[in-house]
């Protein structure tokens, strides 16, 4: 039985596209370039966050992400960063009386951008809120605390094999990868072949459907 669905955030909920492309236009190199560096590092299994060290050395994210605000290009999220299924599939979970968390690696400005949309759920936090961030296996306790039922009850949805699902089932949880963005794709195959997931989706409707 599950009493309650925790979601991740990127290429989960939201397609991260256009802030990718910020962050090439904030450094400086064409958005087919940085897109072409992150996917590299994709499939080799290593730290998107890397991507910037390759333009520029010692990069510091969040230095820079707080140049950003001020200078016009702060962290956005809006309705148009929404997959299409998000709305429907959490709402449908919430009349079924399953209880909906949405909790992934971003700012605490990200949870307030969240909460701004008045998604159909019941909680919303992020890792820069908490101060622990995935694959940290004290955030998937924290999620445990933060939605109702026993950690066989509760099931986190990513589209990470490694900081999503790995993680989330050496916690106790039930756990889904969501095939889309770049890793959801990559390591559809490879999760199913592991057994690692209690689920493989291709959208939150067929999430909705496999869990009815």
């Amino acid at each position: 039985m599950i009493r309650a669905v925790v979601f991740d955030v990127g290429e989960t909920l939201i397609d991260d596209t256009c802030e990718f492309g910020a962050w090439a236009d904030w450094i400086g190199v064409p958005r087919h370039t940085f897109s072409a560096v992150l996917g590299a590092l994709t499939a080799a299994g290593r730290n998107n966050a890397e991507t910037f060290e390759y333009f520029r050395p010692g990069f510091d994210l969040d230095r820079e992400r707080r140049l950003r605000e001020p200078a016009g290009c702060a962290e956005r999220i809006g309705e148009r960063d929404l997959y299409p299924d998000v709305r429907p599939a959490l709402s449908v979970l919430q009349k079924r009386g399953i209880w909906v968390g949405i909790a992934g690696n971003q700012t605490a400005r990200a949870a307030e951008l969240l909460r701004a949309l008045d998604l159909p759920c019941d909680a919303i936090a992020t890792s820069g809120e908490w101060g622990i961030a995935k694959p940290d296996s004290s955030f998937f306790d924290r999620v445990a605390e933060f939605a109702p039922g026993r950690r066989d009850e509760i099931l986190y949805v990513g589209d990470h094999r490694d900081n999503d699902l790995i993680p989330a089932r050496r916690a106790g949880l039930r756990c889904a990868l969501i095939r889309r963005g770049p890793w959801g794709y990559l390591w559809a195959d490879d999760v199913i072949a592991a057994e690692e997931a209690d689920w493989v989706v291709g959208s939150l409707t067929e999430l909705v459907e496999a869990i009815g």
